[in-house]
């Protein structure tokens, strides 16, 4: 068995096998400041909360085999995605109790947004600490992604349900940056978000727990005074070859209520930035897949108005790589 060392660095992750030939390896991650808050406990069985633990071995054998762990993130997303392809489209993958909230990793059946985060969690854990891999480290992954400030309560309210949220507490965190006001061509947005709580029968936590009601729209009314800029869709072609491997690509729709509508990452294939993501159109199979450049992808229907790109940074490396190196 090999274990690793943490050698070094600026911007280069060197990881120093022993037991193994001793030889380094590097792999790239970003510099900047990240909080990486621990796992919050426990509050649902793992039966519950993660499905395709077969899916989930075989997913980290095919990294450990092609050594994804060296790539950068973006790459190393796109790997992790393209490996998710033809994933059943299921919506409500989260909603998983009556009361308590959990993070959840499905591997069996993904919608849109939980696609990307499933790529982009298995990529940032394969550089974050050290295998063997286990769910519950997927799992610390999407929980970093998807809950406010990092950490989930086991309360609804605390996970974010609006990708602007999502953007913008992620950057403030340090783990990611929303890159769109600085492409050519960006407007700014303005919305009143209006949508949960007008709809609360269509989510199970919400019909079960009415009293989150006004408090989702107290959520809704501070995200409507975000700046939130996009670009729009007639301008995306100039801006294709800015987008990078890995870049979280929002769809922003025309309705007056919302933001955006749709989400998944940017795959860059002959010179294009093609987008990748969970549908539910019949006639794309209702799965994961690599569809058109985001150009072609945006004019095909006029309910697309233009897009917002985050792109992830990876994490500072877990203490878990010393101790290894401490155990061996």
């Amino acid at each position: 068995m090999k274990f690793w060392k943490v050698l070094a660095t600026s911007g280069v992750l060197l990881l120093a096998a022993c037991g193994g030939g001793g030889s380094v390896e590097s792999v790239p991650v970003s510099t900047a400041a990240h909080s990486v808050t621990p796992p919050s406990q426990a509050r649902l069985p793992m039966s519950t909360v993660f499905k395709g633990e077969s899916k989930f071995r075989a997913l980290v054998a095919k990294a450990e085999r092609e050594n994804w762990r060296r790539l950068p993130l973006g790459q190393r997303t796109v790997k992790a995605a393209t490996a998710m392809l033809g994933v059943p489209y299921v919506n409500y993958t989260l909603e998983v109790d009556d009361h308590i909230e959990s993070p959840v990793v499905n591997l069996n059946g993904m919608d849109c947004w939980t696609y990307y985060e499933n790529a982009l969690g298995f990529a940032r854990m394969l550089a974050y600490k050290p295998g063997p891999y286990r769910p519950e480290d997927l799992l610390h992954m999407i929980e970093l992604e998807r809950y406010r400030g990092g950490r989930c309560n086991g309360s609804y309210i605390s996970r974010m349900h609006h990708l602007e949220e999502v953007f913008h507490d992620n950057q403030k965190r340090g783990l990611a940056k929303n890159v769109t006001s600085s492409l050519p061509g960006a407007v700014r947005l303005r919305r009143e978000i209006r949508y949960m709580p007008e709809q609360w029968r269509s989510y199970r936590y919400l019909r079960n727990n009415r009293e989150l009601i006004p408090l989702m729209a107290g959520i809704e009314k501070r995200l409507s005074r975000l700046p939130v800029y996009h670009v729009p869709k007639s301008r995306v072609r100039s801006v294709e070859h800015l987008l990078q491997d890995g870049d979280i690509c929002a769809i922003t729709s025309t309705w007056k209520y919302g933001y955006t509508s749709h989400v998944g990452l940017i795959v860059r294939r002959g010179g294009r930035a093609y987008f990748a993501h969970a549908t539910s159109d019949r006639d794309k199979g209702r799965r994961t897949i690599i569809d058109r450049p985001i150009t072609d992808y945006l004019n095909g229907s006029s309910k697309h108005a233009g897009i917002v790109i985050c792109r992830p940074l990876d994490l500072k490396p877990s203490p878990m790589w010393n101790q290894q190196m401490a155990g061996n």
